[in-house]
């Protein structure tokens, strides 16, 4: 009799990406915290407890300004995936439609209920990636005009007003600097699995394919 895996076993993949976005989340705000504090510091501010910390712009501005390109590009990718292909690549679907493999088991209610429930659970994905964008753009857009005015406040100059901020280059060069390399970072691992192979990673071909084989 075939035993059922353990719970380590069934979610091995989601809790090991989970600690690693933990520890370098921390990471992150430790050394963001002193990084702040240092300037604050030398301009003859007090220096930022953790919990004050948390509700500055430096925070705010540099933790979503990351995760808004990361659920930009993949959102995008699930999206351009669905109409593009690439030969060769492991990243995508294959020429030929071959029908979907299916498991056994309770096919989720949005697809047993139908009508408008079936048609938005069909890209639920795709909206979810969108929505979570657009949630870490607009907390983008506040904590970077946060920071800009904190820090126009050490300088001594006025402060800036929100929608001035979203008009200015320095705020879209902050998100457009991390758009660009997100969708090189999936440019590449499209292309390299065209190429390349890393043995049992669904990322990859078997490595006895050849380069022109579609898909994993």
């Amino acid at each position: 009799m075939r035993r059922e895996p353990s719970f380590w076993q069934r979610n091995a993949l989601s809790l090991v990406l989970t600690a690693i976005f933990v520890v370098f989340l921390l990471g992150q705000v430790l050394t963001g915290q002193a990084s702040w504090n240092q300037e604050l510091v030398r301009a003859g501010r007090p220096p930022l407890d953790l919990t004050a910390y948390f509700s500055s712009g430096h925070f705010i501005s540099a933790t979503f300004e990351n995760w808004e390109s990361e659920f930009l590009q993949m959102g995008m990718y699930v999206l351009l995936t669905v109409w593009l292909r690439q030969l060769g690549s492991a990243e995508s679907r294959g020429f030929e439609e071959e029908p979907d493999k299916i498991d056994p088991g309770p096919t989720p209610w949005p697809v047993r209920k139908g009508g408008v429930w079936r048609k938005l659970y069909a890209n639920s994905l795709t909206l979810a990636f969108i929505g979570l964008f657009l949630v870490s753009f607009a907390l983008h857009g506040y904590g970077s005009w946060r920071h800009e005015n904190e820090q126009r406040q050490i300088q001594g100059r006025a402060e800036e007003s929100l929608v001035g901020h979203l008009e200015s280059a320095s705020f879209w060069f902050e998100s457009l600097q991390n758009w660009q390399s997100e969708f090189l970072a999936v440019l590449s691992i499209v292309v390299l699995s065209i190429f390349l192979r890393q043995d049992k990673s669904p990322e990859s071909k078997p490595v006895h394919a050849p380069h022109r084989q579609t898909g994993a």
